[in-house]
């Protein structure tokens, strides 16, 4: 898996625990002036997934006061973007006397550690997820992604939105991940906060191209991965849904070495290879799982789960039931080895 690190004031002594708290915001993002209603008994937790040049972090904290001052960027500016994804809470932020924002839970606030700035949480704690990014890794002019400090990004609607569920979706669980596949993700993401910039601006023509792509790419991913159960999910329909011909569509894939077609179809069989092995579906007939995941006939099912994990469906869901033992002993499992073993044969996700 990726490398994490979790800090929980918790850990520590109360007395000690708001200034360790300052001291660990100062090494995620920049040194900062830190102050809370809440300094005696600070309650805060943090993790931090390190992709490459860019660290992801969860967390929730008591409320707080972030102060960037001129003073301190002039002793330390490791010139790096940061973006909070508010889930739950409420914040406001002012940049000088003229430029101020107010941001709600589904709101991306962004800051550089390169401009002064002020942030005030609401009076109840607040839980987000945090992106940290060098500043030279964002593929926009300078002045025009300083400008997207102050500007509401919305986490539920366009680019925002895609960049909301790929980042949820790291902080839901890194085991799946590898050590190499850090910088891959990062790449991800700087693409899409480069995007999610543009489009706030209304500046997507300074994107670099490949840049465009593989913000299309992604789209076009989400867009079938919410459509599966669509038994006319096709090229067509997919090209058409997002304003481009076939041929392009086919090229976005083939640039990844993928198919559209073989896409789809990885995505239907994954998703339904995890009903099988969900306990609480234990009951529900394998044709009915099938067609929830776009496959109507379960003899094409089967022969397509068969080639993509080396077994029929019938069997997985057989190897997984828990088998009786003696009193006293807990029923074998090789749920973890089938959780590797049986991993889609081409095709992923993001």
């Amino acid at each position: 898996m990726v490398h994490e690190s979790v800090f929980r004031t918790q850990d520590l002594p109360a007395a000690d625990r708001f200034e360790a708290w300052i001291q660990r915001m100062g090494r995620t993002h920049a040194p900062m002036q830190l102050s809370s209603e809440h300094a005696a008994d600070y309650d805060g937790s943090q993790r931090a997934i390190l992709l490459g040049d860019v660290t992801v972090w969860p967390a929730t904290f008591d409320p707080l006061v972030f102060r960037r001052t001129p003073r301190l960027i002039r002793a330390s500016d490791p010139e790096a973007y940061h973006l909070s994804l508010l889930l739950k809470g409420e914040g406001a932020a002012s940049w000088g006397s003229s430029r101020q924002a107010v941001y709600t839970m589904n709101d991306f606030h962004v800051s550089t550690s390169s401009r002064p700035f002020e942030i005030h949480t609401g009076a109840d704690p607040v839980t987000i997820v945090g992106v940290e990014m060098p500043r030279a890794q964002v593929p926009l002019p300078g002045r025009h992604a300083d400008q997207v400090m102050g500007r509401r990004i919305s986490a539920t609607e366009g680019i925002g939105a895609l960049l909301a569920q790929f980042l949820l979706r790291i902080a839901a669980d890194t085991s799946r991940y590898r050590p190499a596949d850090g910088p891959r993700l990062a790449t991800v993401v700087t693409d899409l906060v480069a995007a999610a910039f543009a489009h706030a601006l209304d500046a997507d023509p300074s994107l670099p191209p490949e840049s465009r792509h593989r913000t299309l790419a992604l789209r076009v991913k989400a867009f079938v991965r919410r459509h599966l159960a669509d038994p006319g999910l096709t090229p067509a329909t997919i090209a058409a849904a997002h304003h481009i011909s076939r041929s392009h569509l086919y090229r976005l894939f083939r640039a990844e070495g993928l198919t559209v077609a073989s896409y789809i179809r990885d995505q239907r069989l994954e998703h339904a290879r995890r009903d099988l092995l969900d306990p609480a579906r234990s009951t529900e007939p394998i044709h009915a799982v099938a067609a929830r995941w776009g496959f109507p006939r379960a003899a094409e099912f089967t022969r397509a789960f068969r080639t993509a994990y080396g077994l029929p469906p019938s069997e997985l869901r057989a190897r997984e039931r828990p088998r009786p033992g003696p009193p006293g002993d807990a029923p074998p499992s090789d749920r973890g080895r089938l959780a590797n073993d049986t991993a889609p044969r081409s095709g992923a996700s993001w």
